[in-house]
């Protein structure tokens, strides 16, 4: 499979690394510098294109990417708001696109414990759900994006919580997502259920990135020669 590379930093380097472990090709490795390189011609060249940059830049990377007719892998958090022009791209243009905020194999897995727990914790208001995530200080957006998903998910599952705050404190309908920064962490995630008597705790520590490469490598894969949009459940085989 050939594979472009839009985001050539760390996480940029270390799918380079698992990718062409896995016996793929990289054609195409865009940086801010080179970015004149993004051209459709050049695009592609590429099955799958793994966008890794920045939120103000990953719609026109991935519109540009679709609009070639090259499937993409989007890993940047922080555009939610213009994720479903992607989607509709992708369906003009007979190609595929998955976006995920995270897409370690742990943490997709770590996701559909999050709901059970908040499905069995429903019903029970004693317990003050939060959630608390730790980045490494060069992650611009906060929430995570991961954080954002077991929020929405607490949300689905939890009646007594409609809404999210950052580093507030936790009210009746709102609950809080606390969000760290700090030297050399790949990301940690904490859901807490606190109650008067005991808590009840769930979480995921990435020790490196290579869990998070791996899993936009996976997701290339399966999207490679697909028509539509998906999701790392439909990567993972998950199906409830």
């Amino acid at each position: 499979m050939n594979i472009a590379l839009i985001g050539y930093g760390k996480m940029g380097h270390t799918i380079e690394r698992i990718a062409q472990e896995r016996g793929h090709n990289i054609t195409l490795r865009i940086t801010s510098a080179n970015r004149h390189e993004m051209t459709a011609e050049n695009l592609k060249l590429a099955d799958v294109a793994i966008e890794f940059t920045k939120p103000e830049s990953a719609r026109e990377h991935v519109l540009l990417c679709l609009g070639a007719g090259t499937s993409v892998v989007c890993g940047t958090t922080g555009w939610n708001e213009h994720v479903a022009e992607a989607k509709a791209a992708a369906a003009a243009n007979n190609t595929s696109f998955l976006q995920a905020s995270n897409f370690s194999i742990g943490v997709n897995i770590f996701f559909e414990v999050n709901k059970l727990l908040a499905k069995l914790m429903n019903g029970h208001p004693e317990y003050n759900v939060s959630i608390e995530e730790t980045h490494h200080t060069q992650k611009k957006d906060a929430p995570s994006g991961t954080a954002i998903t077991l929020a929405e998910q607490v949300i689905d599952n939890l009646d007594s919580k409609q809404h999210w705050a950052l580093n507030e404190a936790n009210t009746a309908d709102t609950f809080p997502i606390i969000a760290h920064r700090k030297e050399h962490v790949p990301g940690t995630h904490n859901i807490k259920y606190s109650s008067p008597i005991d808590d009840i705790e769930i979480i995921h520590t990435a020790h490196n990135r290579d869990g998070f490469a791996l899993g936009a490598v996976l997701a290339a894969e399966y999207i490679a020669g697909k028509q539509g949009v998906f999701t790392m459940k439909d990567v993972l085989g998950i199906t409830k």
